[in-house]
C-alpha cells in the first residue's frame, strides 16, 4: 500500500506523457498523409494544359508532308496536299462510307465539302482511327499499294486494314465506322493555325 502510494502520481504523469505522445505522432502522420491527399484535388500542369489551344506554325510545311500536334492527348494531324491530290477527291464518293461528312459529330459545322477543311490544301485531323483508336499511316503518294492496287493518297491502319482518304473519309468495307474526326481550329494568320478554338462567328 505505502509503495503504490509513492509510485502513483510517476505512474499517472508517465501515463499522461505517453498519451500526449501518442496523439502528437498520431496526428504528424495524419498531417503527412492528408498533404498529398489535399493536393491530389488541385489539376496538375499538365491536366491544366491538356484542353488549352495549340498554336502551329505551318510555315515550314511542304505539299505532301504532315505536322503531328499534341492536343487533350490526341495527336492532331495538319497536312498539306497537293493539287493532283485535290483533283482525286471528288473521285472517290462510290468507294466512300460517308463522302459528304453527313455525321456531324465528325466535324465542327464550318467544315463542310469534300476537303473538310477551312483552306482546301490544308487537311486538320484526329490521328486516331474510328475503329479502336489505332493511329494510321500516312500514304501521301498516288500509287498503287498492296492494300489498294487503286490508292489516291490517304490514310491506312495497319491494325485492321482500314482506310481513308486524304480527307480523312472512310472507305466502304472497312472496320472503321465513320470518318476520322476534324478538330475545332481556326487560322491566326496564313502561316498558323490554332487547334481547339473555332473561328471567330463560327456557327
Amino acid at each position: 500500500m505505502a509503495n503504490d502510494e509513492v509510485k502513483g502520481p510517476d505512474n499517472q504523469g508517465r501515463r499522461r506523457f505517453l498519451t500526449a505522445t501518442t496523439a502528437v505522432v498520431g496526428a504528424v502522420g495524419v498531417g503527412f498523409v492528408a498533404v498529398p491527399f489535399i493536393k491530389s484535388w488541385n489539376p496538375s500542369a499538365r491536366a491544366k494544359l491538356s484542353g488549352a489551344p495549340v498554336t502551329v506554325d505551318i510555315s515550314a510545311l511542304q505539299e505532301g508532308q504532315m505536322l503531328t500536334q499534341e492536343w487533350r492527348g490526341q495527336p492532331i494531324w495538319i497536312i498539306k496536299r497537293s493539287p493532283a491530290i485535290l483533283a482525286t477527291l471528288p473521285m472517290l464518293d462510290d468507294r466512300l462510307r460517308d463522302p459528304e461528312s453527313a455525321n456531324a459529330d465528325q466535324q465542327p459545322a464550318y467544315i463542310k465539302g469534300e476537303t473538310r477543311s477551312i483552306k482546301p490544301e490544308i487537311s486538320v485531323l484526329v490521328g486516331l482511327c474510328t475503329h479502336l483508336g489505332c493511329s494510321p499511316k500516312l500514304h501521301a503518294e498516288i500509287k498503287p499499294e498492296p492494300f489498294d492496287p487503286q490508292w489516291k493518297g490517304g490514310f491506312y491502319c495497319p491494325c485492321h486494314k482500314s482506310r481513308f482518304d486524304m480527307a480523312g473519309r472512310v472507305f466502304q468495307g472497312v472496320p472503321a465506322p465513320t470518318n476520322l474526326l476534324v478538330p475545332p481550329h481556326h487560322y491566326e494568320n496564313d502561316n498558323t493555325i490554332v487547334i481547339g478554338v473555332d473561328p471567330q462567328g463560327a456557327a
